[in-house]
């Protein structure tokens, strides 16, 4: 009997030891969950990790000022209130990188492929952090872009229209995605 109740004892603290433990597997399948994870996966500074969210409160508030440089969503997802993307975000969270956020609408594997993308439907989505990128899936409403360098990836669509305050801002985006309504400055 005293053997058994070693053998189980030490049973769990190996289990417990390994879950403990810097585990590969789970660091490659976060990586593989979406690019915000492989992001979080890939670093501990707390300003460089991204925001992985499933629920328009928590959307609204990652793409807010005090967000992150990164957000991604983990499905398609219904906001029922116009959207501000403000605040000024650097490459991976470093301020010596360069000016640059992203909204992330995919899960990748580890490989970066899309494996899924997802829809973001809100109302009006105002863009006001500069070299804003939009990357996978689809926004659904209508994309107001107030600052420069905003980018719609060629994986991405905004299922409405997109305008931009200035013709300068116009000038200084990148449009290789799809736009199903008008694009224009307004």
């Amino acid at each position: 009997m005293k053997l058994v109740k070693g053998l189980l004892v030490a049973g769990v603290a190996a289990a417990l030891l390994s879950g403990c433990g810097n585990n590969n597997n789970t660091t490659k399948e976060a990586a593989s969950a979406s690019p915000a994870a492989s992001a979080a996966a890939t670093t501990t500074d707390a300003q460089s990790t991204a925001s992985i969210v499933n629920q328009a409160d928590a959307f609204t508030k990652a793409v807010s000022a005090d967000g992150n440089w990164i957000v991604a969503i983990l499905n398609d997802l219904t906001v029922d209130t116009d959207v501000v993307v403000a605040g000024e975000f650097h490459d991976k969270g470093k301020a010596e990188n360069a000016i640059y956020r992203k909204l992330a609408l995919y899960a990748q594997d580890a490989d970066h492929k899309i494996t899924a993308s997802y829809t973001l439907t809100a109302p009006k989505v105002t863009v006001q952090s500069e070299n804003f990128k939009v990357q996978g899936g689809t926004i659904k409403g209508d994309v107001y872009v107030e600052a420069k360098g905003f980018t719609l990836d060629k994986t991405a669509t905004i299922d409405g229209n997109l305008y931009f305050k200035s013709d300068d801002l116009k000038t200084s985006a990148v449009l290789e995605g799809k736009v199903t309504g008008e694009t224009a400055v307004k």
